[in-house]
């Protein structure tokens, strides 16, 4: 974005911040008057990097300077102002506070507790049985994606086949997905998959975001993937077979069933995000206290 675009921009948050500007959204319908209150709050709670965010006694996250955390209770909001539903694993979002980082994207940032996850079937698996099991999950959920008025999608390539580091035990992987009969052409949804294993369950960070800005952002979700470790105690080698609980899958099963569960509800953000809103995240510094705000742009 170039420079002056960007102080364009700046100005216009500084009015935000400092202007009562919900009063103006008056002829907002309630989505977007909901939309509107979750920017807001969220924008409130933004906690910016760099700094340490604790991942449910589990583990932490080394935040980069340039990123922001949105914390559980104010990213639920705007999850749900976005279609998305209320999930106990969910701990919060990541999103760009620098314009060197883009915009358009978010970072998911769940713990779950599933127990101990083998990793045995990572020698074995096949990444094309991998991608027809995630299709059909996908297929399978469609039926209730329609009743919850989110389109029916599928899933059409690899955008990075799974690869798995068994000295790191973190797992990355994605998948394209499009909404059902979609024109050729479209700028599809894209969750960018990236998983740490611990000895009680893992941490997942998800990159939402679409076909045509994933390639640029891979550095960025493996960066964050990089600054997560389990705290002592809670690694992975830490592991005690006589006492500890074993997840009922294993890492095949994580790719091509648990996780591609989501892949509805993060692809209607995607499109929210792609085709609704621009999102800008800045920091500003303002008599000597930090002002942080998301500047959200309607399109036409």
């Amino acid at each position: 974005m170039a420079g002056s675009r960007w102080n364009r921009w700046l100005v216009c948050v500084a009015a935000l911040l400092l202007a009562p500007v919900f009063t103006a959204a008056a002829q907002d319908s309630p989505a977007e008057t909901a939309a509107n209150s979750a920017w807001s709050n969220a924008a409130k709670a933004l906690q910016p990097g760099p700094r340490r965010i604790d991942l449910r006694n589990q583990a932490t996250l080394q935040l980069p300077e340039g990123y922001g955390f949105i914390p559980t209770r104010e990213a639920t909001e705007l999850m749900e102002a976005m279609g998305n539903g209320s999930d106990p694993n969910f701990i919060g979002l990541i999103v760009p506070t620098s314009q060197d980082n883009g915009g358009d994207w978010m970072v998911s940032v769940d713990y779950d507790p599933a127990g101990y996850i083998e990793d045995e079937d990572a020698k074995h698996w096949d990444a094309d049985e991998l991608l027809n099991n995630i299709k059909e999950g996908t297929e399978a959920g469609n039926k209730r994606r329609v009743q919850m008025g989110i389109p029916a999608l599928e899933v059409t390539r690899w955008i990075e086949s799974p690869s798995y580091d068994s000295a790191t035990q973190r797992l990355v992987w994605s998948a394209e997905a499009r909404t059902k009969g979609a024109a050729a052409g479209e700028d599809n949804t894209v969750n960018y998959n990236t998983y740490v294993l611990g000895r009680e369950g893992y941490v997942s960070l998800n990159l939402i975001t679409t076909a045509s800005h994933v390639e640029a952002q891979k550095p960025m979700a493996k960066t964050l993937l990089s600054q997560v470790a389990f705290m002592d105690g809670k690694r992975y080698a830490d592991f005690n077979a006589s006492t500890d609980k074993v997840a009922g899958y294993g890492l095949a099963a994580l790719i091509g069933g648990v996780a591609a569960k989501k892949l509805g509800l993060f692809a209607l953000i995607a499109a929210f995000l792609a085709k609704s809103f621009k999102l800008v995240i800045v920091g500003l510094i303002a008599a000597g206290a930090a002002i942080k705000s998301f500047f959200t742009g309607k399109k036409a």
